[in-house]
């Protein structure tokens, strides 16, 4: 069940992630790679050898990482068939999906789940937060973004504006 965990968003106060459909012939990783299967190998006793699937299902997890004690984001969720060598792939994909998901996993994995989904939020903006500066080179001025406010569902972003002023 691991690999649905991220269905989760869909009741967090994080925006739902977008579905998108690719429907053709076989064009979509599953995450690196074609769907494929696993079969022992002839030539070499003891190994495995890839084939690509003729018919199949690939449930794809939320693909993620830790480095220096952060979240780091790989892929995101999908849903494979394979029917000879046709594709149908349906992809989660939310809006700003390295910071939507590791946003998203912080709030998940690190804060404490006896609280409310507000205060979750304002823990995930006090020890994870998403500020990115950039400089605009028209003016020279710097921008700073906070991924907060384009991530987060109207509801929960009113009430933290109006306690943290994001």
């Amino acid at each position: 069940m691991s690999k649905f965990t991220w269905m989760k968003t869909y009741f967090s106060p994080f925006k739902p992630p977008k579905i998108r459909f690719y429907i053709g012939k076989i064009a979509v990783g599953t995450p690196y790679f074609f769907p494929r299967k696993w079969i022992k190998s002839r030539e070499k006793p003891g190994y495995l050898t890839a084939i690509p699937k003729i018919i199949g299902f690939d449930f794809v997890r939320l693909g993620w990482k830790t480095k220096w004690d952060t979240y780091r984001f790989e892929w995101s969720p999908l849903w494979s068939f394979v029917f000879f060598k046709w594709q149908v792939a349906i992809m989660f994909i939310p809006n700003h999906q390295s910071h939507y998901w590791e946003s998203w996993l912080y709030y998940e994995l690190n804060t404490d789940k006896t609280i409310n989904k507000i205060k979750r939020i304002e823990q995930c903006l006090k020890n994870a937060p998403q500020l990115w500066s950039s400089w605009n080179k028209e003016t020279g001025e710097k921008i700073t973004t906070n991924y907060y406010t384009k991530i987060l569902k109207k509801k929960y972003l009113k009430l933290i504006t109006d306690e943290v002023h994001i």
